[in-house]
Parts: C-alpha cells; sequence; structure tokens
C-alpha cells in the first residue's frame, strides 16, 4: 500500500519578514549615531559657546569714581559686564530687585569702601562674577590703603545679598531644577492627549484640565512640600499651569495638523532648540548672540524666568512672559483647531441634482 506523499505544514519561521537588505541596516546605524550626535550637541553647544558678557550690573557713586571703575573695568575684562548707571544705593537696589540687572556696584567717595550688591536668586553665575569682582576691589582698595601708610585692616569690601536664596534651596539648585518638570509635564502632556483623545473638543478640554491640575500638583511638590519655590502660591500654581499648558497645546495642535510626526516637531522645537536656549541656570546674556533673547520668547525660557521672578522677584515685570506663554497656547489651539477641519471628509456631491432626477414609479 502506498503512502501519499504530504509536504509538512509551513513553520512559522518560514512566513517570516526577509531579512533587511545590507546597504539599509548600515544606514539605519549611520542615522541612528547622526540623531545621537545630533541631541548631544543640542543639550552641549550652548555650555560650550558660553561665555560671560554683556552682564547688566548697576553702579552708582561719584561721577568721577564711577568713570574711573568704569575704564578700569573696560581694560581688565572688555565687554564683561554692562554697567547701568543708579542714582544712588537704593537705585541700585531697586533695579535689581526689577530684574533689570544682576547686582550692584556702589562706590564710596574718599574715605569709604564700596559695597557689591549681589542677587543669588537670579543665579549662580552672575552672584560669582560680582563675588570674584569684590575681590579685585578689595585687593586695589588694601594697596590704595596701605600706599598712603593706613590700616588696610580697616577698609573692607562689603558684600551684601539683596535677594537671597530660601533656606531650603541655599545652593539654587533646586530652583534650576524646576525646569525640567515644566519642560517634561508639557512634553508628557501633549503626547498623552495627541493619542488618546479624539476630537477637538475633547482635545481642548482635556488640555484645560491637564493644566490646572499640574500646576496645582507642582506648586504643592515644589512649593508647599519641598521648598524650592517662593511667593504665593495660587500665582505660581497659575504660572506652572500655563507653562505646561503652552507645550502641550503646541505638541498637540501639531499633532491635529501633521499626524503622529506632529508630535516628533513638537518635541524637537521644545526639548532641542528651547530648552538648551532657555538659561536656565545662567544669565540669557552669556549665550552667543542672538540665541539667547531668542529662547526667552520661546516656552521653556518664558517659563523660567516667569517662575523664578514669581518666587523671589515680585517688583519685576513679567509682562513679557505672560504674553510669550499665552501666544504659544493660543497658537496650539488655533493648529488643533484647523486640524480639526482639515481632517474632516469633503461632503460627496452627487453629480445631478434632485430636480434632474427621473421620477420614481409609486409602489404599488
Amino acid at each position: 500500500m502506498s503512502v501519499p506523499n504530504s509536504s509538512p505544514s509551513a513553520s512559522p519561521s518560514s512566513a517570516s519578514k526577509p531579512h533587511t537588505r545590507w546597504p539599509v541596516a548600515v544606514a539605519a546605524g549611520i542615522v541612528g549615531s547622526l540623531i545621537v550626535g545630533l541631541l548631544v550637541l543640542a543639550f552641549l553647544w550652548p555650555t560650550k559657546t558660553l561665555e560671560p558678557h554683556n552682564l547688566p550690573v548697576s553702579v552708582a557713586g561719584p561721577e568721577q569714581a564711577v568713570a574711573a571703575f568704569q575704564k578700569a573695568l573696560e581694560t581688565a575684562s572688555p565687554g564683561t559686564i554692562d554697567l547701568v548707571t543708579a542714582t544712588g544705593r537704593d537705585d541700585a537696589v531697586d533695579q535689581i530687585k526689577t530684574r533689570q540687572t544682576y547686582g550692584g556696584i556702589v562706590l564710596g567717595g574718599p574715605g569709604q569702601s564700596p559695597e557689591v550688591l549681589t542677587a543669588p536668586a537670579a543665579g549662580p553665575a552672575a552672584t560669582q562674577m560680582l563675588t570674584g569682582l569684590a575681590g579685585q576691589l578689595q585687593a586695589q582698595l588694601t594697596q590704595q590703603v596701605t600706599a598712603s601708610g593706613g590700616d588696610p585692616n580697616t577698609a573692607r569690601v562689603t558684600v551684601t545679598p539683596v535677594v537671597p536664596l530660601a533656606e531650603s534651596d541655599p545652593t539654587g539648585t533646586g530652583l534650576a531644577g524646576a525646569s525640567f518638570p515644566l519642560m517634561m509635564g508639557g512634553l508628557i502632556g501633549g503626547v498623552l492627549i495627541s493619542l488618546a483623545v479624539v476630537g477637538v473638543g475633547r482635545r481642548l478640554v482635556a488640555l484645560a484640565g491637564f493644566a490646572l491640575s499640574t500646576g496645582l500638583v507642582l506648586a504643592l511638590v515644589l512649593q508647599t512640600w519641598f521648598g524650592f519655590l517662593q511667593g504665593d502660591f495660587w500665582l505660581t500654581a497659575l504660572g506652572i499651569g500655563l507653562s505646561v499648558l503652552a507645550t502641550s497645546a503646541f505638541i498637540v495642535g501639531c499633532s491635529s495638523l501633521l499626524g503622529r510626526a506632529g508630535i516628533a516637531v513638537g518635541a524637537v522645537l521644545t526639548m532641542l532648540i528651547g530648552n538648551p536656549l532657555s538659561a536656565a541656570a545662567i544669565p540669557w546674556q552669556f549665550l552667543a548672540e542672538p540665541w539667547g533673547a531668542i529662547g526667552q520668547y520661546m516656552v521653556p525660557g518664558a517659563s523660567n524666568a516667569l517662575i523664578r521672578s514669581l518666587s523671589y522677584f515680585p517688583d519685576a515685570s513679567n509682562t513679557q512672559q505672560w504674553w510669550v506663554l499665552i501666544g504659544w497656547t493660543a497658537l496650539g489651539v488655533v493648529l488643533t483647531v484647523l486640524g480639526h477641519f482639515r481632517s474632516r471628509p469633503a461632503m460627496h456631491v452627487p453629480d445631478a441634482s434632485l430636480d434632474e432626477r427621473e421620477p420614481q414609479p409609486a409602489p404599488a
């Protein structure tokens, strides 16, 4: 009895996808390395090009003393400090508290020691520069007193912190680190709403609810619990909520208009461009021109400046930061609405109108 030939059933491995071609595999590795290089360049380029220059600092004192100090400063460190004239010590303090300058130099008259005003809450970089400048002034003053035959121990340059940091954050690392949850919160919210919520109205409602709840949660953690942020709690919560709303609304808008590729566009503009240019821990004047100024008109830069001012500089004007965040939020809403109408299917118009149709026979 003959046994019929039967072919074995196809195994799952025989139905697998064909192997990737070698040129494609090599190209994938090269493209991946270029993406990693772009990420490293985006985050480290501002640090590489960082250079202390054009730091606004108030100066007050007799006209001759100010002129001599400015000349000596330009000779020793040209372009490093941009002196802003103040009518007196009180005016210099007011300029610091309103964030017009990062510190001040008060030059006394004959027989009076200079005073250096700092604002540690404005950032450690400017404070270190002014502290070093105080050391240089002290060396010059000691040399002058010694040359005149006086006692150098009686001449001391006073360093006064006008806007100090909170005791819960003495180094300011918590305040600078608060920029990360603001950026990541907006990214996470925008991606989740883009993928999980369908419908323009529902997306806008989800954005509003996300902003309100995130503002309250982060304010409770960063201010009430950790003590990194100061100032009025509700105003801080509003600033945080608007910051994450501006990022998430923009990502949702890009996603609505461009599909999932829009999520990548929003993330690149926020994380790879806006965040490195935000100058969260340094004066934005230190970045290469004009990138420092451009960064203040993006969401990370505006939100960092706003939260720092709300915490430590209540007298400063935050109009620019509020409007920048409102503008990005409005842009995201407009893109979301445009994407909704763009994705709606076109209405089918029949070739013949109802009047041109042939009459149908009446049913029996």
